[in-house]
């Protein structure tokens, strides 16, 4: 291979790392989600000890919001742990104690119908929490919220199924055996 070709390939090959800040700039956005956490964490305990009388309905509704930033968190980590080790460079975790189970398995098939399921975990939260203050949402919201949440699973499943025939169509490539091809018999009469 000649020189110039080798060095354009190698220079494309290295370009994957100008996604590196794009992963820092996300853990910049976990740390400002985990500080949204906290005040929100803090206002509900300020108010049940300060005697704000809190209903149930309050409560649930600050509650959901908690669960709803903590599975975006969730959702920021496998995107930047799973992209930055799928498609920037490998992080050296062997034998690491806490390194995630599904890292050792990750790709971008996997990684997809991770970020596919999360996102419909927040969506689901976000609907719970509108039915619970439904009262003070108007129909036209609450159906467009089902709707769009209803894409979001069927989007999911449509990922999940092409992701299952694509794996199963490289498993079959995979397994297929090379065909014996029969020398022909040279007979002396």
């Amino acid at each position: 291979m000649s020189s110039p070709i080798k060095s354009l390939e190698t220079f494309i090959f290295a370009s994957r790392w100008i996604q590196a800040p794009l992963y820092l700039g996300l853990i910049v956005a976990q740390v400002i989600y985990c500080w949204l956490f906290m005040l929100e964490l803090s206002h509900l305990v300020q108010g049940a000890f300060t005697g704000n009388n809190f209903s149930e309905v309050e409560v649930m509704l600050v509650v959901l919001g908690l669960i709803d930033v903590v599975m975006i968190a969730n959702l920021l980590i496998m995107v930047i742990v799973g992209g930055y080790e799928t498609f920037v460079s490998r992080l050296d975790l062997d034998n690491h104690p806490d390194q995630p189970e599904w890292l050792s398995h990750v790709n971008a098939g996997v990684l997809k119908i991770k970020l596919a399921t999360a996102i419909i975990g927040i969506s689901s939260i976000h609907l719970l929490k509108s039915f619970i203050n439904a009262p003070n949402l108007s129909e036209h919201t609450l159906l467009w919220q089902v709707v769009i949440h209803v894409v979001f699973v069927f989007s999911a499943l449509i990922m999940a199924m092409v992701d299952k025939t694509m794996t199963q169509t490289l498993a079959l490539q995979h397994h297929k055996k090379p065909l014996k091809t029969t020398e022909p018999t040279h007979d002396s009469h």
